[in-house]
């Protein structure tokens, strides 16, 4: 196996207690180069103290981590030299303007490209003169992002990147991680908003308590769930229940719901076809449907 088909980030049988508290139990983590990774899950889940761990901030209590083939607790600063990283809740230094506090970021790798520094300033429309503790929660978070994008990285560690930005903020962050993906770059993507890990994400893995619960493609986690229906206009929409493939069927006066699994699609289609039909709704799998049937019990109730 050449070196270029090693994952850029790998985890195995990874532990991490605080005290009493078992932050991560046994988490397998693969994250292959030039993928963008969602990393996904509820506040508590594991998912800040991964990213420290692959910083090489904490130390593992059992397992192990590796970045771009290396220790990051044992050797920090090989897998630093390549890596941006913006975490969830941003301190900057508040007598800093915030120019002064990007050039100190991306000094620390090796200095700003400074005709993506000016662009990124002018996109996120964000004013570098301004002291960093005039700043708002969002303006901090771009102060963060701009660093984290003006130098070119292998690896862009991104914990929950997004939050406090508006949405035209959102949409010019989304723009830089397709082109950071374009230019070969990898980047986890720890987050909570199930729309931006679905429009941004090749691979997506799920945490739940420490331990990774799901991990595939898009399509693949996909194809595990139902596509649900609405159809309006059935003559005895009460004979959905018998139809083979329907599950979880409820009538509304003319309105009928019900889910179906991928491998009955054509069969529930042929059996919903008939002339009286006045509406059809059809709402894909998405990836909040997977998420929460593992954050909830068969009632549809958060397990805490």
């Amino acid at each position: 196996m050449n070196a270029a088909s090693h994952p850029v980030i790998e985890t195995t049988r990874l532990v991490k207690d605080f005290g009493r508290t078992r932050a991560l139990d046994g988490l397998e983590l693969r994250v292959a180069a030039g993928e963008v990774h969602g990393f996904l899950g509820p506040n508590g889940a594991g998912k800040s103290t991964t990213l420290r761990v692959l910083l090489g901030l904490i130390r593992p209590t059992s397992g192990m981590a590796r970045v771009f083939g290396f220790d990051p607790w044992a050797d920090p600063a090989r897998t630093h030299r390549d890596m941006a990283y913006v975490p969830g809740d941003v301190s900057l230094w508040p007598n800093l303007s915030g120019g002064e506090v990007i050039d100190l970021l991306t000094g620390l790798r090796g200095g700003a490209d400074e005709g993506l520094r000016r662009d990124l300033i002018e996109q996120f429309e964000f004013d570098p003169r301004r002291k960093s503790r005039t700043y708002s929660k969002g303006n901090r978070q771009k102060a963060a992002l701009i660093a984290a994008f003006a130098r070119p990285a292998r690896l862009y560690l991104l914990d929950e990147p997004s939050a406090g930005l508006d949405p035209v903020m959102d949409s010019v962050f989304r723009r830089q991680i397709q082109r950071v993906r374009r230019d070969g770059a990898t980047v986890l993507l720890s987050s909570h908003i199930l729309s931006e890990v679905e429009q941004l994400c090749d691979r997506v893995t799920i945490i739940r308590s420490g331990t990774a619960v799901e991990t595939g493609t898009m399509a693949e986690l996909r194809h595990l769930k139902r596509t649900h229906f609405r159809v309006i206009g059935l003559a005895e929409p009460a004979r959905l229940a018998a139809l083979p493939g329907a599950h979880a069927v409820s009538i509304d006066g003319a309105a009928a719901e019900f889910d179906a699994d991928p491998a009955d699609l054509g069969a529930v289609l042929a059996g919903i076809a008939e002339p009286g039909l006045s509406g059809l709704t059809v709402a894909p799998p998405s990836l909040e449907s997977l998420f929460l049937s593992h954050y909830s019990d068969g009632s549809g109730s958060e397990v805490k």
